[in-house]
């Protein structure tokens, strides 16, 4: 360590002094408090389309520019729904970017299916070249995720499930108003499925929802977590499943009232939010554009984020061989506590799940998983992301301008550190 260094890992003053948390989501106002408390006081079990609910899944559909949306308790339940009614099932496949939530393939074990990962890009986006080496005779499916919020390329994934003969699905669940080409995310495939967790850009506490334009979908949609009056109301009566309205597929998926109610609230927002972000994230990535070590997102044009969070990749070889885990370390101690290395989001390969399902799934014990060499790019991409939160609002900039004047600071004594 050099006697003269100003680290505040080694005595020096932090960057940021003011405690955290440094950033909450989702932003709650007065009128939240006000439409959840007027939920409560009116019903807390909604067992149709109507009420919150149907006002919430008007105001997505006008939102996405699609026909139908179903919401659904929670974004992994959403992607079952999807699934399911995509018609995927036993012996089926389906390729999933090796990089994302794991919740993005888990439902395809709870339908027999099973998926398939291929291995990502230097972006962390799904690789068309090596998902193609993975198509075969039982591919049904490919899912684009838009992982933190950015934009997968549609003009390429559209063309490469047309290609093979594939429904093209969508995992929207970071990326609530992003867009490629003017155009949302969310209504490109056949289907998409969104969470709305705590903290994604439009959030329900918990929630999620499908979006589609295919009618016979929705249908089995509703049909495979919603039942009875909602199934008995919106599904013709002359409808090959209308037998089923009543059991659907036995499974309850809604909404809570009280979660519609303060997504409603929220979605208002939503665009400014996004346009909040954007100037914040805008404003991050020039200040590290030329920052040794960091590398910050560069996107096409066409391509306007949600901004989930702000993923940068370490790059160890231009700061000595310092180790991400002790660079994070001097971030941190620079009062920039909110900086974080991915943890759920990450490889999908270095879950077990992945690699011996039968030891929780029974009708898995015969699945062999992948080497642990087949994703390279993925480990790679992830074991090197660090990710920063991005605000919206012009009273946070003075964060925002901290937040990257620690990861300078660090970069700049990194020398202290390695010694």
């Amino acid at each position: 360590m050099s006697p003269t260094s100003v680290l505040a890992l080694f005595g020096g003053p932090p960057v940021i002094e003011a405690p955290g948390p440094h950033f909450a989501w989702p932003p709650i106002e007065d009128r939240d408090v006000a439409a959840v408390t007027c939920q409560l006081l009116s019903a807390v079990s909604v067992p149709d389309c109507s009420g919150v609910v149907a006002e919430l899944e008007d105001s997505l559909r006008s939102f996405l520019g699609v026909r139908h949306v179903v919401t659904t308790c929670t974004g992994t339940a959403a992607l079952h729904s999807m699934y399911a009614a995509a018609g995927i099932g036993p012996g089926d496949e389906v390729i999933v970017p090796a990089l994302t939530f794991h919740a993005t393939a888990t439902p395809l074990f709870h339908l027999g299916a099973r998926p398939v990962l291929a291995d990502v890009d230097a972006r962390g986006q799904l690789d068309l070249d090596d998902a193609a080496r993975r198509v075969t005779a039982r591919t049904k499916a490919v899912v684009a995720v838009h992982l933190w919020g950015l934009p997968e390329n549609m003009d390429a994934l559209t063309s490469f499930s047309t290609r093979h003969g594939l429904t093209l699905l969508e995992d929207g669940s970071h990326a609530h108003g992003a867009t490629w080409r003017g155009q949302p995310v969310g209504s490109f495939g056949r289907a998409a499925a969104f969470s709305m967790n705590g903290p994604k850009p439009l959030s329900a506490g918990e929630g999620g929802f499908v979006a589609t334009d295919d009618t016979e979908l929705y249908y089995r949609v509703l049909l495979h977590g919603q039942y009875n009056k909602r199934c008995r109301r919106e599904i013709p009566a002359n409808h090959a499943l209308a037998p089923y309205a009543v059991t659907g597929m036995g499974l309850k998926l809604r909404i809570p009232p009280l979660a519609a109610a303060l997504a409603q609230a929220q979605l208002p927002r939503l665009k400014g939010y996004l346009a909040g972000r954007e100037v914040v994230a805008d404003r991050m990535r020039r200040a590290l554009r030329d920052v040794p070590g960091i590398e910050v997102p560069h996107l096409p044009p066409h391509a306007r984020p949600a901004w989930y969070a702000l993923p940068l990749r370490y790059r160890p070889d231009q700061l000595a061989g310092l180790s991400v885990e002790r660079f994070l370390e001097a971030v941190h101690a620079e009062g920039a506590h909110e900086t974080d290395l991915p943890g759920a989001t990450r490889a999908l390969g270095d879950h077990p799940l992945f690699h011996t399902p039968g030891a929780l799934l029974p009708g898995y014990s015969d699945h062999q998983g992948p080497p642990d060499d087949s994703f390279a790019t993925a480990q790679r991409v992830h074991g090197s992301t660090v990710k920063l939160p991005v605000w919206h609002r012009d009273q946070d900039l003075h964060l925002a301008d901290a937040y990257t004047a620690a990861i300078i600071k660090v970069a700049e004594h990194h020398k202290d550190l390695v010694k």
